[in-house]
């Protein structure tokens, strides 16, 4: 079967460049203290630092002032952003901070934007609020577990930015060519109307359970022929290839994600049927990058039909975010949920109460 080849990059290459003018760069980074009781001691105007994030050409950290920068905000928390590199030219930036509550949202009362651009250079290198919220009321109602989050969102704004790009992409590995050193076959599949010529040996080295049918004791009840149900053709097809070559054909190229995430469900239940492990790890991480209200239930389901666990989890968090539930609850998939898997909708409404 002709699943494709992967040609090597192509030698040589130019570069372009482009100006931008005007620009804003935008970039945010959440600070989370754990163990905030442990930081409280620490001294007026002493702060701890968050790690490095890069936004835009700067590298940034956020300072964290438990008992306030100076005397007057000495019953306060203090938060400054902070420029890493000097630089030669002054950088705006429009800022803003945000308390982060117990659901992970923005608290209106504590979020603060600057006024106006603030400026940034070698010699003025931070920029914050000095009394952000007092201790006593961040305990009271913001600290759980000995712990709380600040958001911070930064706009770059630059008269103009200059980008430079490469035509000619980094070498790409060569994908297996294993199948096209392999002549033949011993045993056709009828899937969805369409026949696929394998090799046994190939098949049972790379799933158990191929292995049981194809070569175990089971072999004597499997012809030349076996026909495969409940699969659609092309599921089979991809399936194939990606044991012939450990990679999957393309899914996305004509811009359908819901092609991509039928094929990413139906692979995954494939996946399992043949116990390849692989393969189901891929599809588990291909439905959680292309997640939304259209198929979260039905992801959720299929995550508990086959015992994915980390997938489980991520629809989860998903359906926990602020309006994703509210709109699932539209989806023909939350119906199929509330009907079919009672106990499973138990599980998703008592994480979202906690």
């Amino acid at each position: 079967m002709d699943m494709g080849t992967v040609s090597a990059p192509a030698l040589g290459g130019g570069t372009t460049s482009t100006i931008f003018g005007k620009t804003a760069i935008t970039g945010w980074h959440v600070l989370k203290v754990d163990g905030y009781s442990h930081t409280k001691d620490v001294g007026v105007g002493k702060f701890i630092s968050s790690s490095t994030f890069r936004i835009g050409e700067h590298n940034w950290h956020l300072r964290y002032f438990p008992s306030g920068v100076n005397d007057k905000s000495i019953d306060y928390i203090s938060i400054y952003l902070h420029m890493e590199d000097p630089v030669a030219k002054e950088v705006k930036a429009r800022l803003k901070f945000s308390l982060l509550g117990h659901a992970e949202d923005a608290v209106p009362l504590f979020t603060y934007t600057s006024e106006d651009r603030r400026n940034f250079t070698t010699n003025d290198q931070s920029w914050g609020f000095c009394q952000f919220i007092r201790r006593a009321q961040l305990e009271t109602s913001y600290v759980k577990d000995d712990s709380f989050q600040i958001r911070c969102d930064v706009t770059i704004h630059n008269e103009f930015r200059v980008e430079d790009t490469t035509v000619v992409p980094p070498p790409v590995p060569q994908a297996t060519d294993l199948h096209r050193h392999l002549v033949g076959g011993d045993v056709t599949f009828e899937v969805g109307g369409e026949q696929f010529t394998a090799h046994r040996v190939v098949l049972a080295a790379r799933s158990a359970v191929f292995m049981a049918e194809l070569l175990g004791p089971m072999k004597e009840k499997v012809t030349a022929r076996v026909r495969v149900d409940g699969m659609e053709a092309r599921v089979f097809r991809a399936m194939l290839q990606f044991i012939y070559t450990d990679s999957l054909p393309e899914m996305d190229g004509d811009g359908d994600g819901d092609d991509k995430v039928f094929m990413a469900q139906h692979l995954l239940v494939a996946a399992d049927r043949y116990d390849l492990v692989r393969l189901k790890l891929i599809s588990e991480d291909m439905l959680r990058r292309d997640m939304d209200v259209d198929v979260a239930a039905t992801t959720l389901v299929l995550a508990e039909q086959h015992g994915c666990q980390g997938l489980k989890e991520a629809c989860f968090r998903f359906l926990k975010f602020p309006g994703n539930l509210k709109a699932v609850m539209a989806s023909d998939g939350f119906q199929h949920l509330k009907d079919s898997f009672p106990l499973l909708l138990d599980e998703l409404i008592a994480k979202i109460a906690t």
